[in-house]
């Protein structure tokens, strides 16, 4: 059953959070609903609908910046409450505006996940969870990685309160008390959490999950395991999700799940018949959507999905058809009503645009006086740089709360610029020296179109490590940026798992001196992407990765004065060891390193690349055989006499030609590859056969995978 919702503004306030945003419970069944909202500049407003106009009930003062909201009352009143936190305190407020509660808590990192329940609240920072009853201490538990949010069970048939930690190693952690009850293993890292159906549940116990790399699912919490009862993978490649909510928008009778995405998707998934939910309606806005609740706002008795973005608005999806929009049948009529809205709004917007330009001439008449002096604009930039392991590249993406005049990209190490959206951007590479400045990218991105929200593909090489810079210039005056760095790591294309297959042929690298646990971990947090900065509680620690390229695996295994790794590619173990080599140099720590090499390895990572290559190899004669096949068809006039294969070429051209464009560099990394890997394994028997370089390649051009392996063994 597919639904249709419209799209409706309400209003705007300053740059939103993740869950920033709730609907306040209705007096009466058939009214509608207050919306609460909370923005950057700490401001808490709370609006209703009246006359197809929004009206403010309460906007407080100014504070700081605002990262969560959550509502909360007294067990079996109504849950109208509203509590924010800002940096480390919590604040309460009436739905009337009135501020009953100010608490600090006992916590040396900004909040960033809360959850209340009655008396209780539970909050999160970073790595730590603290669970407070009436402002009173009760429970402390140290994560072993960064939470991202949390979740409570409770109900009548429930003893005690089940907290969840949504934690960025892929794992939620279920706790019992101050105590960690279980862990269950998920997909991705999961980014929110939600009580399924508000309550977990008939027997509050379910919570749904999403992952920052897009999928969706339900689990069951048990009192010593759970259970997943459905999963969503993310097949179409769309935003990592940041809310979700329960709500009967299809009106059958069952509460549907609805989504809000980091690239603006909303979505709304409904059952039928089967237990696994099915998408029902798929609406893309221009900005990522930070909180998503289900209710009825605009009218009553229709149904709406009310999503907050993170510039600020407040957007409606409703069940209500729109005047002036066309039903079934319809043609276009326009309300006298409407008409004078047009009108009012005609007449604000070119007074506005009088105030904008007589503002300007005035900027432009003091800009030339020696003694003003003018303050720089601020604002906020929501970026996000992370790996995708669908085709290993990293994924930029920034917003900004004004419209984006240009980025400026700057890399110490090669990189390779892949993707960016061409209907908004104009993309200048400029030529750079390595030497003198550092750079081997230089890239200007100027927005030829208004936009607050940019996408960019990029695509690194493992061994090579340094950073990106990028110059983020908002359409402001005066003009300004701001400047966002990150790390690219020298196993840049890593990504966590929670286990790895140990009957591959594996290579060790183990490493033994008078380094502490905690300088050890700073290494593979220096090598390796998503291990916590944090130095993990224990005596020691293993954590397993997987090369999101190839597929080959590494295991790390380290504590106080030793540190192992394993992994079937030979080129991974040389990249950390060199790495680990001159951080030790650096601390001036002397090093026992001792290698432990297989020779299977070697065949066996080639025979993970041969498919990838092979394939490649057939697209570029493929596109190479292009143009002189049009030119036969053109001379013959049809292409009846060609051979089937030649003719599937020419009918796929396009295709080809974009798969082509799309994996220009695939070809050459992967001969890039297979050079590190025959040099690597010899580097460890002492031999020096980068004089036969030149004969490997030539085989590569001539590719048989038998041949490859012959010159590996004979050389």
């Amino acid at each position: 059953m597919e639904i249709y919702l419209n799209q409706v503004d309400y209003i705007q306030v300053g740059a939103t959070s993740q869950k920033t945003m709730r609907l306040l419970p209705r007096l009466k069944k058939k009214g509608t609903h207050k919306v609460a909202i909370a923005d950057h500049d700490g401001i808490v407003t709370c609006f209703g609908m009246k006359r197809g106009e929004a009206v403010l009930v309460l906007k407080t003062l100014p504070w700081k910046k605002i990262s969560r909201m959550d509502l909360g009352g007294a067990a079996g009143t109504p849950q109208e409450k509203i509590f924010v936190c800002s940096g480390s305190q919590v604040r309460g407020f009436t739905k009337k505006g009135k501020q009953f509660l100010t608490f600090e808590v006992n916590l040396s990192r900004d909040i960033n996940a809360m959850h209340v329940l009655g008396a209780n609240l539970f909050v999160c920072a970073s790595y730590i969870y603290n669970h407070y009853c009436d402002c009173k201490d009760q429970d402390y538990y140290l994560s072993g990685d960064k939470i991202s949010d949390i979740a409570c069970l409770s109900s009548e048939k429930l003893t005690r309160f089940i907290p969840v930690l949504a934690c960025q190693d892929r794992v939620l952690r279920v706790l019992r008390g101050s105590e960690l009850a279980y862990g269950m293993k998920v997909p991705g890292p999961p980014s929110v959490l939600e009580l399924y159906n508000k309550d977990g549940g008939e027997l509050a116990e379910e919570i749904l999950y999403g992952t920052a790399d897009g999928q969706i699912g339900l689990v069951k919490i048990g009192e010593s395991s759970a259970a997943t009862k459905w999963e969503i993978d993310n097949d179409k490649k769309k935003g990592g999700i940041l809310c979700i909510d329960t709500y009967d928008i299809i009106g059958d009778g069952v509460n549907d799940i609805l989504v809000g995405r980091d690239d603006g998707t909303v979505e709304v998934y409904g059952f039928d018949n089967s237990s696994e939910p099915a998408l029902r309606f798929q609406h893309v806005l221009s900005e990522s959507v930070t909180s998503i609740q289900g209710g009825c706002v605009g009218k009553e008795s229709y149904d709406e999905v009310l999503t907050a973005t993170y510039t600020g608005w407040v957007t409606g999806l409703t069940t209500e058809l729109q005047k002036g929009e066309l039903g079934p049948g319809d043609e276009v009529r326009i309300s006298k009503e409407t008409q004078s809205k047009v009108e009012a709004l005609r007449v604000e917007l070119e007074q506005l645009q009088a105030k904008v330009l007589q503002g300007r001439q005035l900027y432009y008449q003091t800009f030339q006086s020696s003694t003003t002096v003018f303050i720089v604009p601020n604002f906020s930039v929501n970026d996000n740089f992370t790996l995708c392991q669908d085709d290993a590249s990293y994924c930029l993406t920034l917003e900004v709360q004004a419209g984006i005049d240009n980025l400026l990209l700057q890399s110490s190490v090669p990189i390779e610029l892949l993707d960016v959206d061409k209907h908004f951007v104009l993309v200048s590479l400029s030529e750079c020296d390595s030497e003198p400045n550092g750079s081997f990218l230089l890239a200007t991105c100027r927005c030829v179109a208004y936009t607050t929200r940019l996408k960019i593909k990029v695509r690194t090489i493992e061994g090579q490590y340094g950073n990106l810079k990028v110059y983020v210039t908002p359409r402001l005056q005066p003009k300004t940026c701001k400047v966002r760095q990150y790390q690219i790591k020298p196993l840049s294309l890593h990504q966590r798992t929670h286990s790895i297959d140990q009957e591959r042929p594996m290579n060790r690298l183990s490493l033994v001196g008078q380094f502490s646990f905690a300088e050890i971990h700073s290494w593979v947090v220096f090598c390796l992407p998503e291990v916590p900065d944090k130095t993990p509680a224990g005596a020691n620690i293993t954590f397993y990765f997987q090369n999101t390229f190839l597929g080959t695996q590494l295991e790390a295994t380290y504590c106080k004065g030793e540190c192992h790794f394993k992994s079937d590619n030979i080129s991974t173990i040389s990249i950390l060891s060199d790495v680990l080599l001159k951080e030790a140099t650096k601390r001036r720590i002397n090093l026992n390193i001792s290698h432990d090499m297989s020779d299977d390895s070697v065949s066996h990572t080639l025979r993970i690349i041969h498919p990838k290559l092979e394939y490649q190899l057939l697209l570029a004669k493929k596109v190479q055989l292009i143009d002189a096949l049009k030119e036969l068809q053109v001379q013959e006039g049809n292409a009846d006499f060609l051979m089937p294969e030649y003719r599937s070429i020419l009918d796929d051209s396009t295709i080809l030609l974009e798969e082509y464009k799309k994996h220009s560099a695939h070809l050459e990394r992967l001969y890039g590859m297979i050079t590190d890997l025959y040099i690597d394994k010899f580097h460890f028997k002492g031999r020096n056969v980068k004089t036969k370089v030149s004969s490997l390649l030539g085989i590569l051009d001539n590719y048989d995978l038998n041949s490859l392996l012959d010159f590996f063994n004979e050389a």
